[in-house]
């Protein structure tokens, strides 16, 4: 089956060489709408689609993301991978502003976002003791080096809730816990890509030292877009290199990630739940059946 890569970051992803048959999807799912129109186009072999997790004109603050329409809705449109792209601060002096970091782990201190599919009327505990996909994980690192930019193979990724930078007696403690990167948007998109079977990796960017180095200036507004600006042309690179070298999905932990992890008998589910989740489970059974 060809592959089909979602991107979820910025805007300005349109611009690949090469993309064609570009088109604008709107996708409702039962969590309302994502966070705007997908854009989908075709790069060789690989189909793409686009997500700007923030909206068009980034007015959707981290906290008020609809996480769970955004996953549902890629799904629904056939995604097979996942990568995300964020803009990061770092808690190490070696990961620089302008630094790529593919995330292997996360801390999730968000409070107040839905971090499941599963609410009511079914019950599951999907996986996360591996919460990205590894193969896809070493082809996003390798395609980074390929396009020329200063990449880092592996981080922890604390997400916080936002949207407030951190004070610095909580830079210090972060860090303090072996903590590589600080973002406020990768959950609970990672767990939702697991509990949708997605393969899904974090591409971080790093825009600043957050404010636990004294020496530098604490993060502001306008140092992250200064940083982000100049990396610009980047992620449209990385993504048409990690477009040609997708890993099989079915190497991935996310495949089947649902196996097992169900609790509710099939006949004490609730119609509610059922219908909601009919996206997810009516390939999952089929899968079963023939399976």
């Amino acid at each position: 089956m060809p592959s089909t890569l979602a991107v979820i970051g910025g805007s300005g992803l349109s611009s690949i060489p090469g993309l064609t048959q570009v088109e604008s999807l709107d996708v409702e799912t039962p969590y309302g709408s994502p966070s705007g129109p997908i854009l989908g186009g075709q790069l060789g072999e690989t189909r793409l689609l686009f997500l700007s997790r923030h909206g068009a004109h980034h007015s959707i603050p981290p906290h008020c993301i609809n996480y769970r329409a955004n996953i549902c809705a890629l799904k629904m449109a056939g995604a097979t991978h996942v990568i995300s792209l964020s803009a990061v601060g770092s808690m190490q002096a070696a990961m620089h502003p302008g630094d790529v970091v593919i995330v292997r782990d996360y801390l999730d201190f968000t409070r107040r976002r839905p971090s499941t599919f599963f609410d009511t009327g079914i019950v599951a505990h999907a996986s996360m003791a591996v919460p990205i996909c590894p193969l896809l994980a070493e082809a996003t690192y390798e395609a980074v080096c390929n396009v020329g930019a200063r990449a880092h193979r592996t981080g922890t990724y604390i997400c916080v809730e936002g949207p407030q930078f951190s004070t610095r007696a909580e830079s210090v403690l972060y860090r303090s816990w072996g903590v590589d990167v600080i973002g406020m948007t990768a959950m609970p998109e990672a767990k939702l890509a697991r509990e949708a079977e997605l393969p899904y990796v974090t591409a971080a960017f790093v825009t600043d030292f957050d404010c636990w180095n004294e020496s530098e200036a604490a993060v502001s507004v306008d140092q992250v877009l200064a940083t982000l600006q100049a990396n610009g042309k980047l992620a449209p690179l990385i993504v048409s290199e990690l477009a040609g070298r997708l890993p099989d999905p079915k190497l991935s932990p996310a495949f089947g990630a649902l196996r097992g992890a169900i609790m509710t008998a099939s006949e004490h589910r609730s119609s509610p739940a059922r219908d909601a989740l009919r996206w997810l489970l009516e390939p999952l059974e089929a899968t079963q059946e023939h399976g």
